[in-house]
């Protein structure tokens, strides 16, 4: 992530150390690494400053707002074809170095990515957010899985990762491509684009958190739970309220819940951690009202919740 700035020049030790990572010993060998929340709260803590999404990747920077303005174009249109049609449009627009596109071969069709200079190759970073974004976007906009048949990138196969990469890309890798991208059914290209406005609101508070992230399973009703807490932010609805618009009883949804492992509180928690980590990374919010957002009673409460959560005080997050 760090990649695009380290090459202009930029110092990026003392964010590296805001999020409560020694930037020397990351660099060790053997390091354990970061995060995902620690990743997700150093990528707001960068945006807030540098005011480029792609965190210095291309020629020029996304400044904030082109990821919304890219969402909602995909969330003005019927379907999956349109919907990557006007999305690829957009980023067309938003940058020089890659040209988008929707392709369709056979029975197969995908978000096709093409380098616009030759002699200037798009960093590894760069293809891999590109591709893993922009997929998740797309499933998120048709709240439905988006199974891919095949990732493709242009640089050689790297050693020794094959466990992080089937996490982050969950289908056959293909390495050495003339372009990157990914492929899926496509038929799937049918399928509507059924999110609102606002749920897309909702979704932009904290979208890096739930997209660079590496993902989480969460299981069906959980998911379906988490995906109401997040509709009813900054409102926390009861056991009552979530059953009744799942159209099941609050007994039936605790006893689903607890074959998935997990609970409304549970549920509640992790979400509230996520936004609560972006929140401090990304604005000047005071713990009070950070509190009452997070359906606290006071700051002090929110302030012992943050710090079992995390085991680190509010203020390791914070933007200086």
């Amino acid at each position: 992530m760090l990649s695009g700035l380290e090459s202009k020049g930029m110092n990026v030790d003392g964010y590296i150390r805001q999020v409560g990572v020694d930037p020397s010993a990351l660099k060790t060998p053997g390091h354990p690494g970061v995060t995902p929340m620690q990743y997700v709260a150093l990528f707001y803590a960068l945006l807030n400053d540098v005011k480029d999404e792609c965190m210095g990747l291309f020629s020029r920077p996304f400044k904030p707002g082109s990821f919304a303005l890219t969402a909602r174009e995909g969330l003005s249109a019927p379907d999956l074809r349109r919907a990557l049609k006007r999305m690829s449009a957009a980023l067309n627009l938003l940058q020089d170095d890659i040209f988008f596109s929707l392709q369709v071969n056979g029975d197969e069709a995908g978000l096709h990515m093409q380098t616009i200079a030759s002699h200037s190759p798009t960093p590894v970073f760069a293809q891999e957010t590109m591709v893993r974004v922009l997929w998740r976007l797309a499933a998120w906009l048709l709240n439905a899985p988006l199974p891919i048949k095949h990732f493709d990138f242009t640089y050689p196969e790297p050693e020794g990762s094959e466990e992080s990469y089937n996490l982050v890309f969950p289908a056959p890798r293909r390495y050495g491509q003339a372009a990157f991208g990914f492929w899926f059914k496509a038929k799937e290209l049918e399928t509507p684009v059924s999110r609102d406005e606002p749920a897309l609101r909702v979704f932009l508070t904290d979208a890096y958190t739930q997209i660079i992230s590496p993902p989480r399973d969460f299981g069906d009703m959980a998911q379906k739970v988490r995906n109401h807490l997040m509709r009813s932010y900054p409102q926390w609805p009861s056991l009552e309220d979530v059953a009744e618009h799942l159209h099941t009883s609050p007994s039936s949804l605790q006893r689903h819940l607890a074959v998935e492992h997990t609970s409304l509180q549970w549920l509640k928690d992790d979400l509230r951690r996520d936004l609560a980590i972006s929140r401090l990374s990304s604005s000047r919010v005071s713990l009070v009202q950070l509190a009452s957002e997070l359906g606290f009673s006071d700051s002090p409460t929110f302030q012992r919740a943050f710090k079992r959560w995390t085991g680190k005080n509010c203020g390791a997050y914070r933007r200086p």
